[in-house]
């Protein structure tokens, strides 16, 4: 009796510090699940706080605006005694600039990310790539001064009939501070096509240069084309550049040359108090801002399905 007694003892403390050492295991991890979850859903109670918060404000609005007149209006006077609510001029400023930001950044990210990834040897991609990426780490209002007295100053050397405030020098700026996005996204991308592919293109016969274009390129088109989307979407929300360089003239036009103001431009001019809070100027504001989620929501969309569409998957 007294060694049986010992021996279930012995296993009853040999069993609990097997427990212990389990749950000193299992612990940390579920500790860090948890951390995780609660981190994911903060994310998604942000994402629907904003959105929740954008058609509160901008419901009102179109209860008193029609919805079609703001679509289509060409007309964007709501802070001038004479009220037109056309969105068009906004929305176009805005779009022109995203295009022509990215008429200067497609091509130079592209051309970038190829050499970094082609042709760059080691200890220089190690160098360079950095300094591409301090670009992305400048404060845009720096970038909208910049604009404004340096790249302004030159576009009206060339033409006397540019305008102080214009949409090109916003727009060759903005596609400056992008190009860090464009070249980074498409190199990495492209460093990610297997050696194989490379190597059986150079056993055909082809040049370091059709490797580069007609296999590399190719194989990374999905993650190219998403970079170049999400580089639009930047474009699109970027705010102070176009504040500072754009100007705060609602036109509608295409002509890059005179002022224009954007949808993020308008939204800062409303927020900084031009229009008292709870009228129907102020509303603008979130609608603009609604209508502007819209479309960078699109975009992101747009991106993730060419990504799944398109994506290569190799052994």
């Amino acid at each position: 009796m007294a060694s049986e007694h010992s021996l279930n003892s012995f296993t009853g403390s040999q069993t609990g510090r097997q427990l212990r050492a389990s749950w000193r295991k299992i612990l940390p991890e579920r500790v860090i699940t948890v951390i995780m979850v609660l981190c994911t859903m903060m994310s998604i109670l942000t994402t629907v706080g904003i959105v929740a918060i954008l058609l509160f404000n901008a419901l009102p609005f179109f209860g008193e605006v029609s919805f079609i007149e703001f679509i289509t209006g060409t007309k964007w006077t709501p802070l001038f005694a004479s009220k037109h609510f056309g969105v068009l001029a906004l929305v176009s400023a805005t779009l022109m600039i995203a295009v022509l930001s990215m008429v200067v950044a497609l091509p130079l990210g592209l051309l970038t990310a190829i050499f970094l990834s082609e042709y760059a040897p080691e200890a220089v991609r190690r160098v360079v790539k950095p300094v591409l990426e301090v670009l992305a780490g400048i404060p845009t209002v720096v970038y909208g001064y910049f604009a404004l007295l340096f790249v302004t100053p030159i576009l009206q050397a060339i033409s006397e009939d540019i305008m102080i405030f214009n949409a090109m020098s916003a727009a060759i700026v903005m596609g400056i501070m992008i190009l860090p996005m464009v070249s980074s996204l498409s190199e990495d991308a492209m460093r990610a096509v297997p050696r194989s592919l490379r190597e059986a293109a150079y056993g055909l016969g082809a040049t370091k240069l059709e490797v580069s274009t007609k296999v590399v390129v190719p194989a990374a088109l999905s993650g190219i084309v998403s970079a170049f989307i999400l580089a639009i979407s930047r474009a699109i929300g970027e705010t102070m550049i176009v504040t500072v360089a754009a100007g705060q003239i609602p036109n509608f036009t295409f002509n890059p040359f005179v002022a224009v103001e954007t949808m993020t431009a308008y939204m800062v001019q409303v927020g900084l108090g031009d229009a008292p809070h709870g009228t129907l100027e102020h509303k603008t504001l979130y609608a603009v801002a609604l209508l502007l989620f819209v479309i960078t929501l699109v975009m992101n969309l747009l991106s993730q399905y060419v990504v799944r569409r398109f994506r290569e998957e190799y052994e």
